[in-house]
């Protein structure tokens, strides 16, 4: 198929251009596992998640502690490498939504809503890249704690005062990130990520998953707040924090393995977003 000649002060045809790229089917292949190594992530996340709740072994319910578990298989690493390449993938063709506007619906909805879809295309670009550098370092073996990352950044901002807004800002937003995966999950308004017709089984799955993540992503937000108010960086220690705090609560062992199933929904409904997600 012959390119267009795209002009840089042509908003049409740099979007057609980002259009024709995303639909190109290598790239797009590519990009859509990202969807895959995100539900396997997931799933590992869920699992570690679960093994605590039953007294079974250690590990970070965590991206790092995933990963983690899948280096130690037998072709993890092989797959690690291709997560590396999916996840830049996936953040590109996300960074492109957020400069260019997305290329499945260029022409739908206010200009309000294509801003804040904008914004989601950006941060979506961000989560995606900090999966690729994660998943980069255990392929080499020199992953890092993910808990043990944050509670260092955490440490090192309250420092300051400038700092410790940012922080409780940042806990606000991640809350409200959260806030908005559960409303997604429950109104169902992920279907109109998708195209084409979709099961009831998929339908559960992203209702019961994006419940699950956003309650998740929402304890995080809290857990950083908490460390401001307390005065205690080892308080921020991300998802793998978050599952053991719910961990110790009443009847926390149930409370647990409930948000590991969530969690591992979640990653079950990822795999179904790589064939029905629009691109």
């Amino acid at each position: 198929m012959p390119h267009n000649t795209v002009s840089p002060s042509s908003y049409d045809n740099s979007s057609s251009t980002v259009a024709k790229v995303a639909q190109n089917s290598i790239f797009e292949r590519l990009a859509r596992a990202g969807f895959v190594m995100s539900g396997i992530v997931h799933l590992f996340i869920g699992y570690i998640a679960i093994r605590l709740a039953l007294g079974g072994g250690g590990g970070s319910a965590d991206q790092s502690g995933a990963m983690a578990e899948l280096a130690a298989k037998p072709g993890g690493v092989l797959a690690l490498w291709i997560g590396v390449v999916a996840f830049s993938l996936m953040a590109l063709w996300r960074l492109a939504e957020a400069a260019l506007g997305s290329s499945s619906e260029p022409d739908s909805g206010s200009k309000k809503s294509e801003a804040v879809d904008r914004v989601k295309a950006f941060s979506l670009a961000v989560v995606y890249l900090g999966f690729a550098i994660s998943a980069f370092g255990f392929a080499r073996g020199a992953g890092k704690s993910s808990s043990e990352q944050s509670t260092g950044i955490t440490a090192a901002m309250m420092r300051s005062s400038v700092g410790t807004i940012a922080l409780v800002a940042a806990g606000l937003v991640i809350i409200a990130i959260g806030g908005y995966h559960v409303y997604k999950g429950a109104t169902q308004s992920f279907l109109e990520d998708l195209h084409g017709s979709t099961s009831k089984l998929v339908r559960r799955l992203g209702t019961v998953g994006y419940i699950a993540k956003g309650l998740a992503v929402a304890a995080i937000g809290l857990l950083v707040i908490l460390a401001v108010v307390r005065s205690d960086p080892s308080e921020a220690t991300g998802l793998d924090g978050a599952f053991k705090t719910l961990g110790a609560q009443p009847f926390g062992a149930t409370l647990l393995i409930a948000a590991g199933l969530g969690i591992i929904t979640y990653g079950l409904y990822s795999f179904a977003m790589a064939r029905y997600t629009k691109m």
